[in-house]
């Protein structure tokens, strides 16, 4: 499995609003998320909880990839692409249920597996 290049896990560190979570049901069809609720797990999972997923759910549990984009407080984009999972256990559940708000239901974790990495259209991984 790949790694975040330091830049972009410092980068993460400064990221300004939601993040853009995309998966693609089995027909093709992309759906687009924004989410707040996300964290580095370590240098090759990131973690967007599900508190209120509905196509996405479906489509990670179809098997779709997922791309997460981000952009940082100085404007500069990332661009995350990997394998996603669906977790509602185990230890990166456990641990998204320590930092999700206790206000959002936090349903699953889905954890996208880093395979790729951009900034813009330069690829970093």
């Amino acid at each position: 499995m790949a790694k975040l290049p330091k830049i972009v896990s410092e980068a993460w560190e400064n990221r300004a609003g939601a993040i853009v979570l995309t998966t693609v049901s089995e027909d093709g069809t992309a759906n687009s998320i924004y989410a707040s609720c996300v964290s580095k797990y370590d240098e090759e999972t990131l973690v967007v909880a599900d508190n209120y997923f509905d196509k996405t759910r479906k489509n990670i549990l179809a098997g779709s990839k997922g791309v997460l984009l981000f952009i940082t407080e100085e404007n500069k984009a990332y661009q995350i692409k990997g394998s996603i999972q669906y977790c509602n256990e185990g230890a990166i559940f456990d641990d998204m249920q320590k930092w999700n708000p206790k206000k959002h239901p936090g349903h699953a974790a889905a954890v996208l597996k880093v395979e790729e990495v951009y900034s813009g259209a330069e690829k970093l991984v």
